[in-house]
């Protein structure tokens, strides 16, 4: 039929579109950068923020699955370790002693030691950089307490919400440092590797795909705590770092070492779970009973102070007997003016929910809250894989051990991060990367169809977060994980997605089922109770400590002293 020059060229524009709908996920955008960092927590943000200062003409990409700063470090209420000069009461010795005694002997002498006596730098250096640590009326440096340390050496912002105040800071030196590139609502999917080497990695968007090369990729991807039915973690804690790194043939270690925090809120609704900072208890809050009788004189003989795998299994114990789904805690012992300087966010969220703390009793149960397992890595974080970095929860550098001591959680993740910039400074060159034939392999899955079967991914968490809460919580045996393991292969059986997914939900329930496997399979060959990790069938702790390590390729576990 007839057809202008106007009308041909409509139809030439048309057909091109076509094509290049079809073909959208085969030409990926693909860019270089120097580095590359996983998660927009305390890790990620002062991770960009030195490595920006040591790589001073360099390109760093920050990916986040949600936005800037939310992440499990936004939630942390009591502090950060701080072993700082000017607090004469306090030592590295000291410290270290309280450290290696929570960690149950799985912690790392030297690890330990190093981030001790780097604390006071890099404590200096947060406050150079603006964080407002809370100070008294004469500008001196307040320190609080909490469970299982010896002297009061716990930092902390705005009362009660320490993480917050901290994270607040750097995100907006992030945000205004020319140098980061920022990426929100954007997962990764896979690191590329090459020569045993990582090279990048595969980014999602909920849409479309891309390519990030690096010889530099920091994972700093938080925990897990959305894998238990009760938790105080946020949405985005799928474990999506560990999957990653398990996935690409990393050395992950320990992975049965679940801390289940003692106190979060007992109440329905949004506010379930929220956290109740030990520091409450170090500021001399009790534990009781519906009656009002205090009973951690019965499992410790530092009462309420005691390490957390302790205190969570008192409360869970206390709850069986009682037949209630919380236990109390009796805050009224603390001033009120005390209340409202140290602990203004929790009050409010109490006052929210109707409880006074000047007057009332908390309903409290434990809830996960960390994990001390992970990415085996150095001090500097660095992982078995060249090039590939990991840093705070989700990696494993011998600090925390079996239970990790108070806020040294957010200290871990400011040394580690400090001393990987160092690292990268001295050993890694900023060097493009271009697309081989090795890459490009590994890159065509992404450009395949899926059938479009939908998954409900809400539903399929929640049988999840069930089957762990159940079986691989806080008090376990052989048969719980037995069970839990034979629930986890169901639901594997329902979700057939073994590689490219449809929605960064099911990349993360895939991410959760991963983990959920290496967590059991790791605390059923752990046969003895240590830490966070209670059998049970094995109530004795072994004389000897021994690692559980896991890697990809050899599909099995390995024992490493």
């Amino acid at each position: 039929y007839a057809c202008d020059s106007k009308c041909l060229k409509t139809w030439h524009f048309l057909v091109l579109i076509y094509y290049i709908g079809i073909f959208r996920d085969k030409f990926m955008v693909q860019e270089n950068y120097s580095a590359i960092i996983i998660g927009s927590g305390l890790a990620g943000l002062y991770s960009a923020i030195k490595l920006s200062q040591v790589m001073p003409n360099g390109k760093i990409l920050m990916v986040t699955k949600c936005e800037l700063g939310e992440s499990n470090s936004r939630y942390a209420q009591g502090g950060i370790v701080g072993v700082l000069k000017e607090n004469t009461a306090d030592s590295v010795a000291s410290h270290v002693s309280d450290t290696l005694n929570a960690g149950a002997g799985l912690s790392d002498f030297n690890v330990v030691k190093y981030i001790s006596e780097k604390s006071n730098d890099v404590i200096h250096d947060l406050i150079n950089l603006g964080v407002p640590f809370d100070r008294d009326e004469n500008g001196e440096l307040l320190f609080t307490l909490e469970g299982a340390h010896s002297v009061r050496r716990i930092l902390h912002c705005n009362g009660d919400a320490t993480g917050r105040g901290i994270e607040k800071r750097l995100s907006e030196l992030v945000a205004q440092n020319e140098q980061v590139i920022l990426k929100e609502n954007t997962i990764a999917v896979e690191i590329l590797k090459e020569n045993d080497a990582c090279k990048g990695v595969v980014l999602f968007d909920g849409s479309n795909y891309s390519v990030a090369f690096s010889n530099v990729v920091v994972l700093a991807t938080g925990g897990i705590g959305q894998l238990y039915k009760n938790t105080t973690n946020p949405q985005c804690a799928t474990g999506d770092g560990f999957a990653l790194a398990y996935n690409a043939g990393a050395i992950l270690q320990d992975m049965e070492f679940v801390q289940f925090h003692p106190t979060a809120l007992a109440v329905q609704g949004e506010d379930a779970n929220h956290l109740i900072s030990e520091s409450v208890r170090g500021e001399g809050a009790i534990l009781v009973d519906e009656n009002g009788k205090p009973f951690m004189q019965k499992y410790h003989e530092l009462k309420d102070l005691a390490p957390r795998d302790v205190v969570a299994r008192a409360n869970f114990e206390e709850m069986k007997l009682s037949g209630k789904d919380y236990v109390f805690l009796n805050a009224t012992v603390i001033p009120k003016e005390v209340q409202e300087k140290r602990f203004p966010s929790i009050s409010a969220m109490c006052l929210k929910n109707n409880i006074d703390m000047t007057k009332d009793f908390i309903p409290v149960h434990p809830a996960a809250h960390y994990f001390m397992g992970g990415i085996k890595v150095n001090y500097d974080g660095r992982t078995s894989i060249k090039g590939l970095f990991a840093l705070g929860e989700v990696s494993s550098t011998g600090l925390q051990g079996a239970n990790r001591l108070a806020s040294n959680s957010l200290l871990e993740c400011v040394v580690s991060a400090y001393a990987m910039s160092e690292f990268v400074q001295k050993n890694i060159d900023d060097e493009l990367i271009e697309m081989s034939d090795e890459l490009n392999k590994v890159l065509k899955k992404y450009s395949q169809e899926l059938g479009f079967i939908e998954y409900d991914t809400d539903v399929l968490k929640s049988e999840l977060q069930s089957l762990m809460w159940d079986g691989v919580g806080i008090i376990r045996s052989e048969a719980s994980l037995k069970d839990a393991q034979s629930r986890l292969n169901d639901l594997k059986s329902q979700f057939l997605r073994n590689e490219k997914c449809l929605s960064v939900q099911e990349y993360e329930f895939k991410n959760m089922l991963t983990v959920a496997q290496l967590i059991i399979t790791s605390a059923l060959q752990r046969k003895e109770s240590r830490g966070a990790h209670y059998r049970e069938d094995y109530p004795m702790t072994k004389e000897i400590a021994e690692h559980n390590c896991i890697i990809k390729e050899q599909g099995e576990l390995s024992f490493v002293r």
